[in-house]
This record gives C-alpha cells, structure tokens and sequence, in this order.
C-alpha cells in the first residue's frame, strides 16, 4: 500500500507515445503474479493478456474516446477510458497500480473522470462493465454509487486478446451510476 505523500497527482489524457507503459500498467493491475500484490487482479479467472498495444492505441486515437492518464510525479500510476456514448459515458480500462492501491488513488480517479464526463459530455450516467464474479471489485464500485442491473454480455471465449479464461462461466454484468 502507497503511503501519502507531497507528490501532486495530476490528471492528462494520454498520448500515442504513453501506450507502451499503459499497457505494462493495465498488465501489472490485473494479470500475473506482480497483479497479486494489489486486490484488482484477476489472475484466479484469466491467464495471458488482459489488453495489448493495439487496443490501447485504439482507445487514445479514437475521437469519442479519451484514455484518462493519472501520473505522480513523473510516473503513471494510474489510468482510465472514457469513451462519449450519447447521453452516457463509457468507464473502462482501469487500472491503478498495484503499489498504489489501497490508497484511495482510485476513488480519487473515478471522482475525476465522473466530473469531467459531466463537464465536457454532459453524460447524466456513467456505464461500466464488470466480471461478474468479481464481487469484491462490484462492491467496491456500489460503495461508489454504481448500481447492478442484472444485464449481462458474454466474455469474448476464443479471443486471447482478453485473456484465457480459467472458467467457462464469465460474463460481464453492466454497472451504472446516476450523475445528473
């Protein structure tokens, strides 16, 4: 667990040039045993990848997108997707740190992404999705304002691009929170 620090946490959105240590950072907050450090890791349900270099760019280059950067210092430490869907928007890929979970960083960065979807979007809900057994990561979220909707969408069986299920059950279940 990070301790407090004087260290600013600010907030930029991410570059083409970001997308290597992205990935490493959305790699080390979910998959493989540097994961375990932290409690975001979903190595028991996935082995291989959890997103790819590709998939990144994708998010940074595309214009209803933008991929939320949250840095220390001259470290990224954390970092979210925010993509524009029409009245709501879309929260993903996020990923903090295994050493600085714990911390409050990520309260701090849903706080943040939530004010600037209603600021620049003006979204009046935020989307996610989430492996629906990840229970403790789903409270986390309730405790936050999300509400669980029962809507369900299948995990991408056969596309390693996600991962290597260790099971045959996943599926997302949709989380919303009300911002207006």
């Amino acid at each position: 667990m990070e301790t407090t620090s004087s260290t600013e946490t600010t907030f930029r959105d991410a570059t083409v040039d970001d997308v290597p240590v992205l990935v490493a950072l959305v790699e080390s907050a979910y998959r493989g045993d540097a994961s375990r450090a932290g409690w975001t890791t979903e190595a028991d349900l996935l082995d291989g990848q959890r997103t790819d270099p590709e998939g990144v760019e994708a998010v940074v280059t595309d214009p209803a997108s933008r991929l939320l950067v949250v840095e220390r210092g001259d470290r990224i430490v954390a970092c979210c997707q925010l993509e524009h869907r029409g009245a709501h928007a879309y929260f993903g890929m996020f990923a903090v740190s295994p050493e600085a979970q714990g911390g409050g960083l990520g309260k701090t960065v849903i706080a943040e992404a939530e004010r600037l979807v209603r600021a620049e979007w003006g979204a009046t809900e935020m989307h996610m999705t989430v492996i629906k057994q990840r229970d403790e990561l789903i409270a986390w979220y309730e405790r936050r304002g999300y509400r669980r909707t029962g809507r369900m969408s299948p995990f991408p069986y056969g596309d390693e691009r996600f991962g290597i299920p260790q099971r045959d059950d996943l599926e997302f279940e949709l989380l919303i929170k009300d911002l207006a």
